[in-house]
């Protein structure tokens, strides 16, 4: 029997609600799935077949053992999904820009490589009113802050230790973020399943539950789906899944980030939607 790891995290030993179906209806299709914890020491991988990323979501906390890790794996030969040159590319942000020159509209960005005098009155464009800063590997705005642009100089101050030791992206700050929220659009085998509209609570800009954001099914439009396919074909390697979030900017998608290393597929939100999931993923096994 095909034996697989659906990889987490300590805070998750058991995968996320949304995926734990997962393991019982695979294992109705012949695939044993354990849920395991990517850097669990007693683990022997040479066990596995394949390897499927889940909730692995503190690996931006250790990016160096988490890349160890990666290359033990790819030396092992054991398949991934995403592959590991998908998941090292995908967890450094400054991928947007090569996005950006292809002529994918993201949400304007200016790339901060690792300095020992971060001085945002140099970077930021005259335009914006509002930024928003984060490490270039980082995940749940982790480290991230929307920020004034008169506190540049605060912020600067703020960060220096941070971009000594880390790359750094700025983003403009676009306020439909707070009156219409971000489209996560998902996609298996790069055909898309389903889409969530994620709103953050008042006065926040953060989406994400844990700081109170509202998760909600969401039907894009037939625009909206073209820029989101157009934004996966993009990548040329095969993706067993992605997630494109984005915001709406009058009625044009922009993308904000492209997730291909452990989203939350929001399984939940959609009818059948761990059983598709569950298809593609036999499909990817057998293909492999």
């Amino acid at each position: 029997m095909t034996k697989i790891a659906l990889l987490t995290c300590d805070q998750f030993p058991d995968l996320i609600p949304a995926d734990q179906k997962l393991i019982s209806l695979l294992n109705n299709r012949k695939i044993k799935a354990d849920a395991v914890i990517w850097n669990d020491q007693k683990v022997i991988w040479n066990d596995y077949d394949a390897l499927l990323f889940r909730s692995t979501w503190d690996y931006f906390l250790m990016d160096d053992l988490f890349t160890l890790w990666l290359d033990r794996i790819e030396a092992l030969g054991i398949p991934t999904y995403n592959s590991v040159a998908v998941i090292k590319k995908n967890k450094h942000k400054f991928y947007l820009s090569e996005m950006a020159e292809a002529g994918i509209r993201i949400i304007p960005s200016v790339f901060i490589p690792k300095t020992q005098c971060l001085d945002l009155s140099k970077l930021l464009p005259v335009s914006w009113h509002k930024a928003v800063v984060k490490p270039a590997v980082s995940a749940g705005s982790h480290l991230t802050k929307m920020f004034d642009v008169k506190n540049m100089i605060s912020i600067s101050e703020e960060y220096q230790a941070i971009a000594a030791e880390k790359d750094l992206i700025l983003q403009k700050f676009i306020p439909e973020i707070q009156t219409d929220g971000e489209i996560s659009l998902v996609f298996f085998n790069k055909n898309f399943s389903h889409a969530v509209i994620k709103t953050p609570k008042e006065g926040d800009f953060r989406i994400q539950s844990q700081f109170g954001g509202i998760y909600s099914p969401y039907v894009p439009s037939i625009q909206t789906l073209n820029i989101a396919q157009n934004i996966v074909h993009f990548i040329s390697e095969d993706l067993l899944y992605a997630r494109v979030d984005g915001i709406l900017i009058d009625d044009e998608f922009h993308l904000m980030e492209l997730e291909l290393i452990e989203p939350d597929l929001y399984l939940d939100f959609a009818a059948e939607a761990q059983t598709k999931f569950v298809d593609e993923i036999i499909h990817a096994l057998y293909l492999k």
